[in-house]
């Protein structure tokens, strides 16, 4: 017998659902990773059971996974052109369309996803909405040769933007450190409140080891809300 729902659930279903349904026949899709986006694709997969003939791009290996194991048709993104639609999740997102991503530790694939599609929405419950990004720690994805000179270099820059006495730290610790899908290891940085996300962003990616950041500036166009009471609402973004 299956768990019943609690108000976080329903409100991610709520958003899941609602975002296979804009799915159009015919299109590529870039397919997003997380608890959101996984209850998405099995939307989807019921979708394309009843019809619907879709192409899904993954962003993670699990994502991909998760598509094949319910029906949903998956590419490479090599072999495709540009994506239709990406419907992905977020960590954080704030009133002009900024977000931190990365916490499922797919960022990089997912903001390589995000930039080759024509439109991206996010698809969230609405504990994701913030007034200022910085609350959830922000990932940032480094070769794992030299990791810790990369650290220093973050770290140094952070405390030059203000940032004083972040802290760092390796996900999954040091024991046992997360490795991404595409082999690099993943470092938290904990801001409290990030005052100039667009700047931060650049200036991390300049730093020799940092191979991406979970800042996703100017990308997202529009957000499917879930509510904890099952509905939505959905926010367009300049």
């Amino acid at each position: 017998m299956a768990e019943p729902l609690n108000r976080q659930d329903m409100a991610k279903q709520a958003a899941a659902d609602a975002a296979a349904a804009i799915v159009e026949n015919g299109m590529l899709v870039g397919l997003g990773s997380g608890t959101t986006l996984r209850r998405f694709v099995r939307s989807l997969g019921k979708r394309c059971e009843a019809g619907l003939t879709i192409t899904g791009v993954p962003t993670s290996e699990s994502t991909r996974a998760l598509a094949i194991e319910v029906g949903v048709p998956v590419a490479d993104l090599n072999d495709v052109g540009e994506l239709d639609l990406v419907l992905d999740g977020a960590d954080e997102i704030d009133p002009q369309g900024q977000m931190i991503k990365g916490g499922g530790g797919n960022l990089l694939w997912e903001k390589i996803v995000a930039t080759a599609g024509a439109r991206f929405v996010a698809v969230i419950d609405d504990s994701k909405t913030k007034d200022v990004l910085g609350k959830f720690p922000l990932p940032v994805e480094v070769v794992r040769f030299g990791w810790r000179a990369t650290e220093r270099l973050i770290r140094g820059l952070l405390v030059e933007s203000g940032y004083l006495e972040p802290a760092i730290t390796m996900r999954g610790g040091l024991d046992s450190p997360f490795v991404t899908d595409s082999g690099h290891y993943i470092l938290d940085c904990a801001l409290g409140e990030i005052t100039h996300p667009d700047a931060l962003a650049i200036a991390l990616n300049r730093i020799p080891g940092v191979v991406e950041n979970g800042l996703f500036i100017d990308i997202a166009r529009s957000a499917i809300v879930g509510q904890p009471d099952g509905s939505i609402r959905t926010i367009a973004y300049d």
